[in-house]
């Protein structure tokens, strides 16, 4: 933009992660204003268009350092608000399908905190930025312009209904309740092919009070995962501490074995699972709210990177695609597909033709990256629906199983898994020579026969001693 230039201006629908990010990554170039149907808290409180964000939301190391390079110093706002940072897997004891994981050295790492507190401290930066303003208790009800171009927005505000807001580029982050593929379709714009894998997954979640002493001493993240390939209803229990002395334990259940709301089942439910740990631990443990229960977990895909899209328009974040939220892997997609868009107008500039269609373009690989680990896994479990696996899938699925079993037993290979999962690294990595080299080498041999709790830890959470390997 030159000095005689008009003034740029961007709506972004959603005031989510996503919302707020793509804002900021705008912020650069135009003024920019956040639609959102809420009104925003201002510090970490629920909102009602986010109700997934009672459960546990692990922000992986591939996630945090992107909205670092977005917000620099946001890893400390999120920490001085109470945020703990977790070496991975120094601070994990975790099941895998394949075994324990061993407690190495610090190889990735995540950032551990409610959801609502993650958001805040995003939320705040975003709002104080220079030319970005919130529109709020508002909801979007179309997109304005043609087939070829987007032009800008109708609002129903609290003040008026159907107001228009012009805009050079609109971009939709309202999440999973998107209309955006209607409203498309409203302009002439067809053929956006949707995809779902559904594992009929349900989550269950309660905040406990910690034991004393457990933050202080660095309690780990403790995770027992199900087993996909065995064909059963694959059940999960976790604890993450979060801020305020709290653990946030949060239960999950594939069709046919799904948790409920009942809070005297709970524990038993943790029980129940491959380890009773998580349900050991949780024991006696004073709760804080009641169980919070999520179920259309599904894996859904918009297909906008190979539509004829208009140009002025993208789409970010659960908008494009939700995932099964086991996987932790949302916020990762839409901070890392955000930063190649920010990359993408710093090289090219807002007025690049077809800069929309290029950014939707720039935000696919991330997704596509996402949702061939979520659903390779999720479409195994008895019951799932959707779209089933490629052929050759099975070697490749045997590779990767040998590779997990590895991580049981291979630094070299537990580095190579964690570096994949925590999306810092494409799959393509565990492909490498030398990744591959060490999987060809894979046993299971000397792998770990009980939690990696240390004893340490087992006494501040008043647990007995370990039992023995055996």
């Amino acid at each position: 933009m030159t000095q005689s230039s008009p003034p740029r201006h961007a709506v972004v629908i959603g005031a989510g992660l996503a919302g707020l990010l793509a804002a900021a990554v705008l912020s650069e170039h135009m003024t920019v204003t956040v639609i959102d149907a809420d009104t925003l808290p201002v510090g970490p409180a629920a909102r009602r268009g986010l109700p997934q964000a009672r459960h546990v939301h692990l922000l992986w190391s591939g996630g945090a350092r992107a909205i670092e390079e977005i917000l620099p110093g946001i890893t400390g706002d999120w920490q001085a608000a109470g945020a703990l940072r977790r070496s991975l897997p120094t601070d994990l004891v975790t099941l895998t399908a394949q075994g324990w994981l061993p407690r190495y050295e610090e190889m990735q790492f995540t950032v551990s905190c409610s959801r609502d507190l993650l958001d805040s401290a995003v939320r705040a930066r975003v709002t104080a930025l220079a030319g970005v303003g919130t529109l709020q208790r508002s909801r979007v009800r179309s997109l304005e312009g043609t087939a070829a171009r987007v032009t800008g927005v109708r609002v129903d505000t609290p003040d008026e209904e159907g107001r228009l807001i012009g805009a050079d580029l609109v971009v939709d982050a309202s999440g999973r309740g998107s209309r955006a593929r209607a409203w498309l379709q409203e302009l002439g714009v067809g053929g956006i092919r949707r995809a779902e894998v559904d594992s009929g997954l349900v989550y269950a979640t309660r905040i406990f009070e910690a034991p004393a002493g457990a933050h202080a001493a660095g309690f780990p993240i403790v995770n027992v995962q199900s087993d996909a390939r065995v064909p059963v209803p694959g059940q999960t229990a976790t604890i993450v501490p979060i801020e305020n002395g709290q653990w946030q334990a949060t239960l999950s259940g594939t069709r046919g074995g799904q948790p409920t709301a009942d809070p005297e089942a709970f524990v038993p439910f943790a029980k129940g699972v491959r380890s009773p740990v998580v349900g050991e631990l949780l024991e006696g443990r004073k709760p804080l709210t009641d169980v919070a229960v999520t179920q259309g977990t599904a894996n859904r895909r918009l297909y906008f990177e190979k539509a004829d899209l208009p140009d002025g328009f993208f789409a970010v974040g659960d908008s494009v695609a939700t995932f099964n939220p086991l996987y932790g892997q949302g916020m990762t997609v839409a901070a890392q597909g955000l930063l190649a868009v920010r990359d993408l107008l710093r090289a090219k500039g807002l007025s690049h033709p077809g800069i929309g269609r290029e950014a939707q373009r720039a935000v696919a690989p991330q997704v596509a990256t996402a949702w061939e680990l979520a659903t390779s896994q999720d479409i195994l479990y008895p019951g799932a629906t959707g779209v089933r696996p490629k052929p050759g899938a099975g070697v490749m699925g045997a590779y990767v199983t040998r590779l997990m079993t590895g991580a049981t037993t291979q630094r070299a290979l537990t580095a190579a898994l964690l570096r994949v999962m925590t999306m810092n690294s494409a799959p393509t990595h565990w492909f490498s020579p030398a990744v591959v080299w060490h999987v060809l080498r894979a046993t299971d041999r000397g792998a770990l026969r009980a939690p990696t709790l240390t004893a340490a830890e087992r006494a501040a959470a008043g647990l007995t001693p370990s039992p023995q390997p055996h």
